[in-house]
């Protein structure tokens, strides 16, 4: 199992030249890939995509390259004579123009001829071994995170999942118990009424009857032990399993509240709930699972 939350970082040389691969991720229902590339070489863009899809399923993933440029030598040169025969030239002729000489160094620095030896653009298909290398090592990293973070995950939900399963014994020993409670509450408002009839009459039990078909949730603890028993078995997948989860819990909420609405018992109300409180939790859980 692993969380949709991690980092990982990547490094590799290539003729003097460190490239540089982060990826970061956080929670998406899909997957997500955002890459920001150097200019030059946006034509890597759907190798990276590939390469990044290939070992996840689910999450924004961003994925940062750059060249490092403490390693790099192509850096542009200031050519300061040229510049200071602009500044000369600009400051004669505001003279002439009778305007203020305001010049800015950024505006020196566009003129032509200022800036020389620019670094030239990078080859993607001979820069592109060196940044698969990098973004391997970065994704290694990235799933290793995803997987330590899924595991604090598993056991805290197993741990959950041993609270909800005890939740439901209670609401399981307490169920045949209502329709019981119901022929002693009914028995008591006749009497109230002043209008007595026997236990035994075909009416009185025909309602209890009723009652107890009403409020027989013995399909809905069936489900929720199934649901329990799944649950489990997608917390020992080593698949992506997210997607998977999320339904389960949301048919745990609905069995749940089928027997809370069924069953008119303090007991098993506060079971329910409880119960609820913990798939909540869960759920919140479940949102970061790849």
């Amino acid at each position: 199992m692993k969380s949709m939350t991690g980092f990982g970082r990547g490094e590799s040389r290539q003729e003097g030249t460190t490239w540089v691969v982060e990826c970061s991720s956080v929670n998406r229902k899909q997957l997500e890939v955002s890459i920001n590339l150097p200019r030059d070489l946006s034509d890597l863009e759907t190798q990276v995509r590939n390469q990044v899809s290939a070992v996840c399923s689910r999450g924004r993933i961003n994925v940062l390259i750059r060249c490092d440029a403490s390693e790099t030598s192509h850096l542009p040169h200031v050519d300061e004579a040229v510049a200071a025969g602009y500044v000369q030239s600009l400051r004669e002729l505001a003279g002439k123009l009778g305007i203020s000489p305001e010049i800015s160094l950024s505006e020196i620095l566009r003129l032509p001829g200022v800036l020389t030896g620019e670094s030239t653009q990078t080859d993607p298909e001979a820069a592109w071994p060196a940044i698969q290398h990098a973004l391997a090592a970065s994704l290694d990293q990235l799933c290793i995170m995803r997987g330590t973070e899924g595991n604090h995950l598993r056991e805290e939900m197993e741990t959950r999942l041993k609270t909800i399963e005890a939740y439901a014994a209670v609401i399981e020993a307490k169920a045949p118990l209502v329709p019981e409670h119901q022929r002693q509450v009914l028995r008591q408002r006749l009497e109230q009424a002043g209008l007595p009839i026997p236990m035994d009459d075909e009416r009185l039990l025909k309602e209890i009857a009723l009652f107890a078909d009403r409020t027989d949730i013995s399909e809905e603890l069936s489900r929720a032990a199934s649901h329990l028993k799944q649950f489990r078995a997608y917390l020992a997948s080593t698949e992506p399993v997210g997607r998977s989860l999320d339904f389960l819990v949301q048919e745990f909420f609905r069995e749940f509240n089928t027997m809370g609405s069924k069953c008119n018992n303090a007991d098993i109300a506060h079971a329910v709930v409880s119960a609820k409180t913990e798939l909540e939790k869960i759920r919140e859980q479940v949102q970061n699972i790849e």
